[in-house]
């Protein structure tokens, strides 16, 4: 069996799920305005303005998110993540949207390892058809969450799920593609005969410059606006 691996925010999305949650959470008045502007604006800025990476902004958020998220009720997050997937469910890539497609018609295992929440990652992966997931779970006492969290968001237990999956589906990795944009699906990448990276951050695009069993086998592909792009992973930055 051939295996296709997506991470979701900023491979198959245009944005990041759980950044869009936080926003709605927030909209709902369900999360306090001053979680997000006090210890993310400043982060997100940098960013913005190519001063700070976005691998920090990211790491900064989703510490945050995670405080922010403890004593929710799972009724309101249900409401709240049904109008993310709603609103924003389609904002994706076309290129890893055709992608998902095309493995599904060869009859391959479309697998989704994303960072976000698994209850966004769920969603996600029965609106575009895949055909298992896993993301980072957020742990639920008394119908609440608790604040406890089992990540899903870096490299080493993005490979722990992959691995597991070969297993369930006796996948041949050597066959089989992965995708994703940050340096948290760079254990996916190199495990698999077929890596693609999406719009690749800085950070893991230096990684997979400097990695010499990935760099000759890796595909980069950058989409903006309407026209996708395949580049070469020795073209240096301007």
């Amino acid at each position: 069996m051939i295996g296709a691996f997506f991470d979701i925010d900023g491979t198959i999305c245009r944005n990041s799920l759980l950044i869009e949650h936080f926003k709605k959470m927030i909209k709902y008045e369900l999360i306090d305005s001053l979680e997000y502007d006090e210890k993310i604006r400043d982060t997100y800025m940098l960013w913005a303005e190519r001063v700070g990476d976005y691998d920090g902004y990211l790491l900064k958020l989703t510490e945050t998110y995670v405080n922010a998220m403890t004593g929710i009720s799972e009724k309101d997050n249900d409401f709240v993540s049904d109008q993310v997937m709603k609103l924003k469910g389609n904002r994706v890539y076309k290129y890893t949207r055709d992608q998902i497609k095309w493995h599904k018609e060869q009859g391959h295992k479309v697998i989704f390892i994303s960072g976000s929440p698994d209850f966004l990652v769920k969603r996600m992966a029965e609106k575009w058809g895949a055909d298992d997931y896993k993301g980072s779970t957020y742990h639920i006492e008394n119908e609440k969450f608790s604040g406890k969290i089992s990540p899903m968001w870096d490299s080493k237990n993005k490979i722990k799920s992959l691995n597991y999956f070969c297993e369930k589906y006796n996948i041949d990795l050597e066959k089989s593609f992965a995708y994703g944009d940050t340096s948290g699906d760079y254990s996916m990448l190199k495990s698999v005969g077929n890596p693609i990276t999406i719009n690749p951050s800085k950070e893991f695009l230096d990684k997979l410059r400097s990695d010499k069993e990935i760099y000759n086998k890796v595909q980069v592909i950058v989409e903006r606006k309407d026209v996708i792009y395949k580049i070469n992973l020795d073209v240096q930055d301007l």
